[in-house]
This record gives structure tokens, sequence and C-alpha cells, in this order.
């Protein structure tokens, strides 16, 4: 059985830093996409960023620069550096990759909770 694992939210003052880590675990061929997505109180979730296994980059327009994917593909990590935090990045953030097995799965971690005070 494959499981994400996010660490590294928490309470942060606006203009601050956070950086998240999602660790996968189980029995895994490969992991080709890994990204974190976010969902706000009363909203949708919604992608933030995503990173192919061989570091092609794609975010939302909402943090472009300030925000930075990266992965370390012989730990099965992704990470999301966050820099210069607003109100409106409030959110549980979540882990997803697309990994390979047995067969093909979607995995999504639990998430975790990023709370920015103005």
């Amino acid at each position: 059985q494959v499981q994400l694992v996010e660490s590294g939210g928490g309470l942060v003052q606006a203009g601050g830093s956070l950086r998240l880590s999602c660790a996968a675990s189980g029995s895994i061929f490969s992991i080709n996409l890994m990204g974190w997505y976010r969902q706000a109180p009363g909203k949708q979730r919604e992608l933030v960023a995503a990173i192919t296994s061989g570091g092609s980059t794609n975010y939302a327009d909402s943090v472009k620069g300030r925000f930075t994917i990266s992965r370390d593909n012989a730990k099965s990590t992704v990470y999301l550096q966050m820099n210069s935090l607003k109100a409106e990045d409030t959110a549980v953030y979540y882990c997803n990759a697309d990994v390979y097995t047995v067969a093909y799965l979607q995995v999504w971690g639990r998430g975790t909770l990023v709370t920015v005070s103005s």
C-alpha cells in the first residue's frame, strides 16, 4: 500500500515563510507527477504546483514568484517552499502523486493546515 505523509504546516504571519514536505512510502516502482493542492474553507480544492519526475514545473498564477516546488526522487519526496505568504494562502494543503506499483495509482495525502495571520 502506498502512502503520502505531509509535514511542515502551521501558523505564520503574513509575509513569512513555510516549507511543506511530502514523503511517499510503500511498494513503489516509480512516481511520475507529484503536486500540491489546497482547499480553503468553503472553496474547491485547487492545484497549487506540480512537478514531473524530470523536474518540469507548473504553478497556479496566484503563487507564481512566491512558491517553489521541488522533489528528491531518491527519497520519493516533494517539497513546497512558500514565501511572502498572504492571508489568502490559508488552507489545508494536500500532496498528490501518480504512483506506479503493480498498477497505476493516484494517491492523496491527508493534508496539512497552513494558517497565515494578517
